[in-house]
Formats: C-alpha cells, structure tokens, sequence
C-alpha cells in the first residue's frame, strides 16, 4: 500500500459475521462468487482477474476442511440454459489457478446436483452451472432460493459486484443459513465505506463517465467529507454549460444544469475545491481518423464534441493530487477505448498511481482503464463492483450486505 495509510477496521463499518467466524471443518460452503467474465466467441475467458480476486476465500475455505460448493452468474441468460453462458469455462481455468481438481456441476439445483454434493470430501471443490439459468435466481424465488440452500450448511457471500441485486443466491440464502462476508466482500466495504467516512486528508475524488445523474448521489454523500472535487468525462460539460458557457455538440443533461450549479455552490460553500477540465480535445464524431483538435473548454465551436480533457487539464489535475493523501476515482476522463480520447484518461490513471496517497478505483470502466494504462499494481485497492460500488459510495445500503447475519 502506497504512503502506509490504513482505513477504519472491518468491525467498524461492517457488522456482519465473516468466513473466519465460522467452523469450517467438513462442513458444505455455499460461497456466491462473481465469476462474471469476459468470454471471447470462442468461449475462451479473456480476463480472470474476477476468478482471482475469489482466491482468498476459496483456499481458506479448503485450508480450514470445508467441502466447497461455488455459485455464480455469467451474462444475461434470461431464465434458460444457453451453452454461450456455461460455466465450464470458468471450472477448467479455476483447476488451473487453484492447480487441483475442480469438479463441474452441469446444473445447480436438482436430484444430480444433490448427489454431487453427497459424494464431496473435505477440501473438494465443486462449481455449479449458471444461477441464471433458472428464472427463479433474478425473481428471488423462495423456492429456488430454500433449494440452493438446502446444498450446504453455510453460505458466504464474496460476489461483491452484484451485493445491490436483490437475486436469490444474494438475498434469499441468507434467510435460511447462517451468512457471512468472505475476504473479498470484507475488503470492499473496508476501503469504499471506511475510508470514505472517513478518510486521511486531504482527501480528494475523481469522477469521470458520461452523466452528472449518474453520479448526484456520490457527490451529495461525499461532499461533507471530501477536500477537492476533480470532474472529467463527459459530466464535465454539464456543469460548464449549467455556468452558463457554450460546449458545442459536447454531451449535456439539459435537465441537471440547475442540479450541477447547486451541488457546485454547496461544495464552494463548504470550502471545498472544484476542479473542471481547462482544455478539452474535440471532434466531430467518434469515427476512426475523424479530424481532433485541442481547445480551451470556453471555445468549443458549434457541431464539435469535447471527447477526453485536454493536457493543460491533465497537468491541473496532476498537481491538484500532490498532496493528497486519500483519492477516490470513479469514471473515466473521456471515451477512453477509442485511442485519439484515451490520453487524459491515462494521464490521470498515472497521477493517481504516482501519488503518495491511499488509492482507491471504483470499479467498472475506471478499473479497465487502470489496467490499460498498466498502473493497476500501483494502486491501493480496485473494486471489483460497478452498480453495487456506486450504491455504497451513494451512502445506500446494499441487499447483499444487509442480509448476511449480524455479528453477536
């Protein structure tokens, strides 16, 4: 961890019994994994890094004697068995990685899957099919939901990208057996809820993506706490047009331009600094070799759209973070996957990963940014969650977390 800053202890801000408060031994473990992954048209998983961040619980669970019994989603299915979304994939690159046997369920409910389950030893490992499969895992069905339960004596929840869903093997287990974090859900609400109540300072937030709506909420719950405020991305252009500028073709959420001036003043008001892009560069499209230009954000011209930060803007923020000493980034800087508007995206990927700070990376497109941009092992914790880490940096309470079973 860069500049040795710790966040609050897990007890503090989580509450809810983890995988090492529960006896193990020989006992049948349910742990609801998120091995959501990339699969190209070969059916060949591009990125394990979902499969690797379950490690952890995975081999504790076998280290402690438990009989392993993992479940997950993979895509949108829509209720029925589709070869395009198997898990088995995902069972043959878990053998490799945990480099024993792995033995794949060809469902995940039903009389096969119980006698498979009936055979397991200590430390084996079984991957069940796609929860998805069956209607019953998005309706949060109690029936399906009693059924995957009665597969195992405890349940952990390490899946903590799909925590705001209120599915059946993330809300509906816990009703029947004892429910726990494992170590990956444990960390996330460690860091993003921890160090976000509060942070070491000063403490500064990055936030990137196309809309102000969808990230009101994480401003609104930050701003009593937060030292420095750093938009990029295409929510940029709505508080610049809503101060009363002109922004070309740029994207604007027309009906937010009075909600970005009033979070703006609160934050001035609260002493808090806010950083907007200075430069921006422009084109007329997204086309492969389609003419940019770099201009001050006050002089995009009419039928131009502003598509990453310029550099003057990357240098601002840059120096805006030397000092920090907590930084939270969500979305990125511009359109990121296309080269001509990746630079600012990068530029700031690298700050971040140079500061002397606890770093902290909300997941989704910022995570695949830091990625590309090959700083990922520079920085302090990324989160494995889209839509779940967003609602936690909102203040919400998350379905998943809520239903695990309260420490005594």
């Amino acid at each position: 961890m860069v500049g040795g800053t710790n966040p609050a202890p897990i007890k503090d801000v989580l509450g809810k019994l983890t995988v090492e408060d529960l006896d193990l031994q020989n006992k049948r473990v349910f742990i609801r994994v998120d091995f959501n992954v990339p699969l190209d048209e070969n059916l060949n998983i591009t990125d394990d890094r979902r499969i690797r961040s379950a490690l952890p619980t995975i081999n504790y669970a076998i280290d402690e004697g438990a009989k392993v019994i993992l479940a997950s989603h993979l895509g949108r299915p829509k209720g029925k068995p589709d070869p395009r979304y198997s898990l088995a994939p995902v069972a043959k690159r878990l053998k490799r990685l945990l480099n024993k046997e792995v033995i794949f369920s060809p469902d995940c409910v039903g009389p096969q899957v119980r006698n498979l389950i009936e055979k397991m030893q200590p430390g084996d490992v079984v991957v069940l099919e796609n929860l998805r499969f069956h209607e019953g895992e998005e309706k949060n069905d109690e029936v399906f939901a009693r059924n995957l339960a009665d597969l195992a004596d405890f349940y952990i929840n390490d899946a903590f990208g799909t925590a705001h869903r209120s599915h059946a093997s993330i809300v509906g287990i816990p009703k029947f057996l004892p429910a726990a974090a494992g170590f990956l859900l444990k960390k996330e609400i460690e860091y993003l809820k921890g160090v976000v109540n509060n942070p070491v300072r000063p403490f500064v937030a990055i936030l990137g993506g196309a809309k102000v709506s969808g990230k009101i909420g994480v401003l609104e719950n930050l701003e009593a706490n937060v030292d420095k405020v750093l938009i990029g991305g295409g929510m940029a252009y709505t508080f610049i047009k809503a101060m009363g500028y002109e922004v070309g073709d740029s994207l604007v959420e027309d009906n937010m331009l009075e909600t970005a001036q009033r979070i703006r003043k609160s934050l001035k008001e609260r002493g808090v600094k806010f950083y907007l892009p200075v430069d921006c560069v422009i084109a007329h499209d997204l086309e492969p070799g389609s003419e940019t230009k770099i201009v001050p954000t006050l002089e995009i011209p009419p039928g131009w759209k502003a598509l990453d930060i310029g550099p003057a803007s990357a240098k601002l923020f840059d120096e805006a973070l030397h000092n920090a000493k907590t930084i939270l980034w969500n979305g990125p800087m511009g359109v990121f996957e296309v080269d001509a508007f990746s630079r600012g995206t990068f530029a700031v990927a690298r700050s971040v990963a140079d500061a002397y700070a606890l770093t902290i990376v909300g997941g989704g497109d910022t995570d695949l940014a830091v990625h590309r941009a090959g700083v990922s092992d520079s920085i302090s914790f990324i989160s494995t969650g889209g839509g779940a880490t967003l609602q936690l940096l909102e203040g919400k309470e998350l379905p998943g977390i809520a239903a695990l079973t309260d420490k005594e």
